[in-house]
């Protein structure tokens, strides 16, 4: 939230340090937002602001849903929590012999922490396996250009996710140009210490492929797309170079071209 606020001003939105967060809140602010050319960033923002859901023995609520009391579970049965949550109706609505016994509630808590690792588990086995059919099928286009998106901003360089096939791949900071640039956390930028050019979140973007490893999963990308124009950061690093800053050279060689 704190990432929020501090982002928000930069768009010419605001958010009241220390309120109270609510789903109304939210929604309010998206519905500001939707006329703004960088609704998407703000989106993205507000989405990674709050942290991942998690099954639990006690009755969070939903927040997204803005709902107090909330189960998450699916008819057919397609996961382990749907079957605890069936189970448990049986045995409340004494429906059959075949509900949950004493034994498995009292083993709810760890039943509830090994699902939601589980479920990390497939997720990131799911991305993995995406990122490496993608890689391979991009690997005989080397040199072709695609349109992106900017969806990651780092200290050592961005993240952009190509419209066609929904790859992301790295362009290195060292990549984008003769000057330093600096992260600019607040704004979610990388920003041109001389000029004040900014690659930011969200931003479109056209890049080249330079490489893609399939047993990896990575790809590395170029940047054709010029940054955009803005003020110089205010930065005591403006003559030596920020932690992280580089300038351009050859491309930064990393294992796998995805943001975690």
């Amino acid at each position: 939230i704190e990432g929020l606020a501090a982002y928000l001003p930069t768009v010419g939105l605001k958010w009241t340090r220390g309120e109270r967060v609510q789903t109304s809140r939210f929604n309010q602010l998206l519905k500001q937002a939707k006329s703004s050319e960088h609704y998407e960033t703000i989106n993205e923002v507000v989405l990674r602001s709050q942290s991942q859901a998690v099954y639990d023995t006690d009755n969070q609520g939903h927040f997204g849903l803005n709902l107090d009391r909330y189960a998450h579970f699916t008819s057919p049965i397609r996961r382990y929590a749907d079957l605890t949550v069936h189970r448990a109706l049986i045995r409340a609505l004494k429906l059959g012999s075949d509900g949950q016994s004493d034994e498995e509630r009292s083993k709810l808590e760890v039943v509830a922490e090994e699902i939601t690792h589980a479920e990390r588990r497939a997720m990131a086995a799911e991305r993995d396996a995406v990122d490496r059919f993608i890689a391979l099928y991009l690997s005989d286009k080397i040199g072709s250009e695609f349109a992106g998106r900017i969806t990651g901003v780092t200290r050592f360089g961005l993240f952009v996710r190509l419209h066609e096939t929904g790859a992301d791949g790295l362009v290195p900071i060292s990549t984008l140009g003769q000057e330093r640039f600096e992260h600019v956390e607040a704004e979610h930028a990388l920003v041109g210490l001389e000029t004040g050019t900014r690659f930011r979140l969200g931003m479109s973007v056209t890049v080249r492929i330079e490489e893609a490893q399939p047993v990896t999963g990575g790809l590395l990308l170029d940047i054709l797309t010029p940054g955009e124009k803005g003020p110089k950061p205010k930065s005591r690093f403006r003559h030596g170079g920020p932690p992280g800053g580089r300038r351009s050279g050859k491309p930064w060689k990393g294992k796998k071209g995805r943001r975690r």
